[in-house]
């Protein structure tokens, strides 16, 4: 068996990077737009027209295109037939670190079935280039006369707009590259950068209310009958009704995910249970859901009748039947006051409501410059060597971002910055790197994946504001054999606030929108509409154009991580005992007082003591005023860079290669024998839910470190701002009062409360835990 490499922390730590952001040299003109990126400089050449070109073939026709040439580097224009006028409108970008010329030379040339015939050429001096820095408008293209080889004029003139500029320039994300010469053109698309967004979900609530004068096929019996309910892929029954008569109540919510456009109908049919495994439709309907109406609170909506149809199968052909007076009472609405969760909770990037008028004004802006990433490993193998053709996706709120790809690099430059706005401090962003198995096109990759090569989460609320953290991120994945770094990908993040007073205002707020707290949806409704969300996002944005992959978007979803595993378990298990291990140190402590292990402490902790039971009312205040001290004390330590994937947290390192194979067994389990299979599962379901529920322990502990840990500095501050003033009133209020109105307080009347949850427990709720962290 080969022996695991040595285990060494410095190989998965964050490291502080110093690129050189935004501009260069003294003179230049900075750019407001990418200031978060080294700028990158690019020789650009739009090819924009021709006119009156010279006639080649002995037809008396020309089939022009265009050759930029730069060095070893060649793009070609699309060609046309017999047009002496050609308008192609294509812009070429060269790299200045691969330019190895000093000019560059763009020919017209004729298309010939042996070989193309030379029409002209425009020479330029690279030196002689200009330079052009948005926001200046771009460069007007200009005629040029086509010359021979010897610089001699003729015939024919080439409209042409030559310039040095950067990836900020409008032309670069459409422009060919010279560094991806070597990709056709059907793959083009792929490597390309682009922004997708997510569709607008709604959550459907269907309440199957009752039925009347079913007609059943067997009429000497009573009818057992329920409601199936089908959306798209999603299909949901009702109970069987208890009452066994024609007109059945079952007064039963049925919830769904739908998404705009709003492409699938509603399908109910009324099904009779005739006997087990054997139903029979009764009579169907189809919704359309472009007329439901939708709800932004709780209240009320009128129900409808709708008329349930009768199908027969006549010859094998199915036929409606016409004569039917059945019906059924429904209650649908389209919820727009919940938020629809596509993601892992701890790991949400937007809160917001799904009806726009329910959303509260942004708090700031969060701006990504994805730089480099460093030693990649190879992926895959292409001409008998290791290759990595790498690209970025980021996903915050409603908008996907994926960088362009940089074919065949081990250290790959993207430098591509961009931008979102924020709606709420207490989200996190995600980044992943991928390889691009996909540049001969989507058709020819005989079902490739993109490989992962790893992902970030950075939590906004514990970044301080205006500030630009440029760190180098471990890029770490999770295999069979073990935890493996497979490079790490450097990050400019700055999180500008507009409002401060706003965003501290928000941590008293509740994190989920409101109908969540008044209506609440169970645990288990919750789990299986995230997984129909999850399954409507991939399946959009896996049909754009370029797609963003299935296998992207459920990565970056976190589509598998309330999955059974004896690692997470034990990480989760060992996070609560470094929960507790403060606790448990209080206690060694007072335990050594009461031995007098040290007698200087044990006397000031008796005069304490006794200064406390004399003086009751200095209880409450000395400990807010010690919190604050601890707080003020604890301010220096504060984490100075943003959370990153942790190993040792993970207990990746340590975990043992039988529990790795039962991670990444499949579910259902691959074991053979049909017994431990079905016993094997259930464990694995059970022992989930346990973990989940030890991880919510563990993340509940550490909301309570965070308090004064100053990983989330806004929080942290409220907080100790919080305890001095509460030392300050409770030194001045008698502590008999404090105790009567907290009391009153406490056994207030129920007409007083409110279904929302308080302000300390929203505060509470917004506090950071490592799950940041967790791989």
């Amino acid at each position: 068996m080969m022996q695991r490499p040595p285990f060494r922390p410095e190989e998965y730590s964050l490291k502080e990077t110093r690129p050189h952001l935004g501009g260069h040299a003294a003179g230049d003109k900075l750019t407001s737009t990418y200031d978060l990126v080294e700028q990158m400089q690019y020789l650009y050449v739009r090819v924009v027209k021709a006119k009156e070109l010279p006639n080649m073939d002995i037809t008396g026709g020309c089939d022009p295109y265009v050759e930029v040439k730069l060095g070893n580097y060649k793009g070609t224009t699309r060609f046309f037939e017999k047009n002496n006028n050609p308008e192609w409108n294509q812009v070429f970008a060269f790299s200045k670190e691969r330019i190895q010329s000093s000019v560059v030379e763009i020919v017209v040339k004729d298309k010939d079935l042996v070989k193309d015939d030379f029409i002209g050429r425009v020479v330029f001096d690279l030196n002689e280039v200009p330079k052009r820095v948005p926001p200046d408008s771009p460069l007007a293209p200009q005629w040029y006369r086509l010359e021979d080889r010897h610089g001699h004029k003729v015939k024919g003139e080439l409209m042409l707009a030559v310039w040095m500029g950067t990836q900020a320039d409008e032309a670069f994300p459409d422009a060919w590259h010279s560094d991806a010469a070597s990709v056709p053109g059907d793959g083009l698309a792929s490597i390309r950068s682009k922004v997708y967004l997510t569709p607008k979900l709604w959550y459907l609530r269907v309440n199957v209310i009752e039925a009347q004068d079913l007609i059943p096929n067997d009429k000497t019996r009573f009818p057992e009958v329920y409601v199936k309910a089908m959306l798209g892929n999603q299909v949901l029954r009702t109970r069987v009704s208890p009452s066994r008569t024609l007109n059945p109540m079952w007064n039963e919510d049925l919830m769904f995910v739908a998404a705009e456009p709003f492409e699938e109908h509603l399908m109910l049919s009324v099904e009779d249970r005739v006997a087990p495994g054997k139903d029979e439709v009764i009579g169907r309907t189809v919704i359309s859901l472009q007329h439901v109406p939708r709800r932004l609170d709780h209240r009320l909506l009128t129900s409808q009748w709708y008329n349930l149809e009768k199908h027969v199968m006549i010859d094998g052909e199915q036929k409606k039947e016409t004569k039917f007076s059945s019906r059924i009472h429904l209650r649908i609405c389209l919820e727009g006051g919940y938020h629809v969760l596509d993601e892992s909770t701890h790991y949400s990037s937007d809160l917001r409501p799904t009806a726009k008028p329910l959303w509260k004004p942004s708090i700031g802006i969060l701006e990504l410059g994805i730089l480099t990433a460093q030693g990649l490993l190879p992926m895959k193998t292409k001409d008998g060597r290791g290759t990595t053709d790498a690209y970025c996706v980021a996903k915050y709120g409603q908008k996907w971002v994926r960088t362009r790809t940089i074919i065949d690099s081990f250290i790959p430059k993207w430098n591509e910055q961009y931008t979102w706005e924020v709606y709420d401090p207490c989200t996190v962003i995600t980044i992943g790197v991928f390889d691009n198995c996909h540049l001969n096109g989507g058709e020819k990759a005989n079902g490739a994946r993109d490989t992962r090569i790893g992902k970030v989460r950075i939590r906004l609320s514990t970044l301080e504001t205006d500030r630009v953290y440029t760190h180098s991120y471990p890029l770490i994945v999770l295999t069979p054999a073990g935890v493996k770094k497979m490079g790490e990908v450097q990050l400019a993040v700055r999180f500008t606030c507009s409002s401060l007073l706003n965003m501290m205002h928000l941590y008293s707020q509740p994190l989920l929108p409101k109908m969540h707290y008044v209506h609440p949806l169970s645990v288990m409704q919750v789990d299986n509409l995230r997984r129909q969300a999850t399954n409507i996002v991939s399946t959009r944005l896996g049909r754009a154009e370029p797609p963003l992959r299935k296998e992207i978007v459920e990565y970056m979803l976190d589509v598998d991580s309330h999955m059974w595993s004896m690692r997470k378990s034990k990480a989760n298990f060992f996070r609560i005992m470094g929960v507790l291990s403060p606790l448990i140190a209080v206690a060694k402590w007072f335990d050594q007082i009461c031995h007098w292990r040290n007698p200087l402490t044990t006397i000031l902790i008796h005069v304490l003591f006794v200064i406390l039971v004399l003086y009751p009312e200095l209880i409450l205040p000395t400990i807010f005023l010690y919190l604050f001290l601890i707080g003020v004390w604890y301010y220096r330590w504060r984490p100075r860079q943003p959370p990153h994937m942790d190993t040792r947290l993970s207990h990746a390192e340590t975990a043992h290669p039988d529990e790795l194979d039962e991670e990444f067994d499949t579910f259902p389990t691959s074991r053979p024998p049909d017994v431990v299979r079905m016993r094997y599962d259930r464990l694995r379901s059970v022992a989930g839910r346990i973990q989940t529920v030890v991880g919510d322990l563990a993340t509940q502990g550490e909301r309570l470190q965070s308090l004064l840990s100053w990983r989330d500095p806004r929080a942290t501050a409220l907080f100790v701002v919080f305890c001095f003033i509460a030392a300050i009133v409770l030194y001045v209020t008698p502590f008999r009062v404090v105790v009567f109105l907290a009391g009153l307080y406490v056994l207030r009347h129920p007409r007083f409360r409110h279904k929302m949850p308080s302000v300390p427990l929203n505060f509470f709720r917004r506090l950071p835990a490592r799950t940041d962290s967790m791989l």
